[in-house]
Formats: structure tokens, C-alpha cells, sequence
């Protein structure tokens, strides 16, 4: 491995991680010497790398930084690709075009080489078997989970009785034929899975719900380990 690779390795092992790490646990996973990664952080930090820490406290890289140009290996470039064809195939109009433009977008800041590769990377996503049913605007549930915010909705079961709820929608899951919003359902005072072709009357509010968005998510991941123990 190239230093340069080496130090873009790092940025993305720093990039996993909230808090700070310490520089064994950097060195090791990068498998070099403690004093190689000492001198990789200061070289980061003189080329302007917001990384904060010291020995025997750690490192932690701020939000929000950008190593231009950037650089993917081939698997990457194929990943990325063929992620933003599948979400530009999706009827979601809103996110689709979101997914072409962020792909024009990292094709614009590729070294030359690297953007012919995208250009030419033959990884194709095909019709689904099914047309998928989107149902609720999958563009308020997005929006609510980015602000935890309170949604109101009438949602109907699978013999067609509908029922008014308020959810604290935390998670969107997509599925080959369906798309389920994981909530807080207020009605049934608990976590709730909700298909987007069964909610009706979907509404946004300006009510912030009493919780992270983060801590719910943990707990209902919880829930689902805790059923596939029994």
C-alpha cells in the first residue's frame, strides 16, 4: 500500500467513528507502527485534515470534511454506480432524480481515469418483477425522519379498516414490492411497521417528537434480535 492510499485509508477508518479513537486502535487497523501513525496524523493535520486528539486520548475527525480529489477503488465505483441506478429506477420522483444528480456530481470531481471507469462500469439494474407500490408521498415520511417530526396519518389493515394515528417515524425500509416505515405508533404504544400502500391521509406537523431518532432506531433493532433469540 502506497502512503497516499494509506492516508486516505485513514481518513475513512476516522470517518466510521464519533468518538475519538486511539492511535493503537489506528495503527493497528491500518497495520503500522504507532510512530507511522503519529506521523500520518500530523501530515493530515498539516494538509489541513480536521483531526483533533493526542497520544493517549485519541483522535476523532470533525463533521464535514472533504479530501479532494476523490478517490475509489474499482468495487467502489461499481458500488456506488449501481446503488444510484437502482434508486433512479424507484417511482420515489424525488429521490430518483437525487440519486442521478449525486452520481453526476462525484463524476464531476473524479480524476479522468476514474470517471471513464464510472462511465463504463457495467453493473445494470433491471425492471422489478413486480411494479413496487410506493402509496404514502415517501418524500414527507423522508423529510419527518430527517427532523423528527411527528407524522398524522389514517392507516388501513389488510382487510381495508382504517384507523387515525400519530407515529414518530424513525426508519424507511425498501423492499422489492413494498416500502415499510418503521414508528413509534402513539395509538399503540409501541414500535409499529407501516406500508407506505396502506397509509392514506398522510400529513406532516411541526411537533418534534420526545425522542432521537438514533435511540429508537437502537431499541426497535433490539426488539428484532430479542424475537429472533426466542
Amino acid at each position: 500500500m502506497s502512503r497516499s492510499e494509506r492516508l486516505l485509508d485513514l481518513i475513512q477508518i476516522l470517518r466510521r467513528h464519533r468518538r475519538p479513537v486511539s492511535g493503537l486502535t489506528l495503527a493497528g487497523e491500518l497495520d503500522v507502527s504507532i510512530r507511522t501513525l503519529y506521523r500520518d496524523i500530523a501530515t493530515l493535520q498539516g494538509q489541513g485534515a480536521p483531526i483533533e486528539g493526542e497520544p493517549g486520548v485519541g483522535y476523532v475527525l470533525k463533521p464535514g470534511f472533504m479530501l479532494p480529489p476523490l478517490m475509489f477503488t474499482d468495487e467502489e465505483i461499481e458500488a456506488i454506480v449501481l446503488g444510484s441506478r437502482w434508486v433512479a429506477k424507484q417511482p420515489d420522483t424525488r429521490l430518483s432524480a437525487a440519486a442521478t444528480d449525486a452520481l453526476a456530481k462525484i463524476a464531476a470531481v473524479l480524476p479522468d481515469d476514474l470517471r471513464e471507469e464510472l462511465d463504463a462500469t457495467a453493473l445494470l439494474v433491471g425492471p422489478s418483477a413486480e411494479a413496487t407500490r410506493e402509496g404514502a408521498d415517501l418524500g414527507i415520511i423522508r423529510k419527518a425522519i430527517r427532523a423528527e417530526r411527528k407524522l398524522e396519518m389514517t392507516y388501513e389493515d389488510a382487510s381495508g379498516a382504517g384507523s387515525r394515528r400519530i407515529v414518530w417515524p424513525f426508519a424507511l425500509g425498501f423492499f422489492d414490492k413494498v416500502r415499510v416505515m418503521v414508528a413509534w405508533c402513539e395509538m399503540r404504544e409501541d414500535y409499529r411497521h407501516f406500508r407506505a400502500d396502506r397509509i392514506a391521509d398522510l400529513a406532516a406537523t411541526d411537533t418534534r417528537y420526545p425522542r432521537r431518532r438514533a435511540i429508537m432506531l437502537k431499541e426497535w433493532r433490539a426488539t428484532l434480535d430479542t424475537t429472533r433469540k426466542r
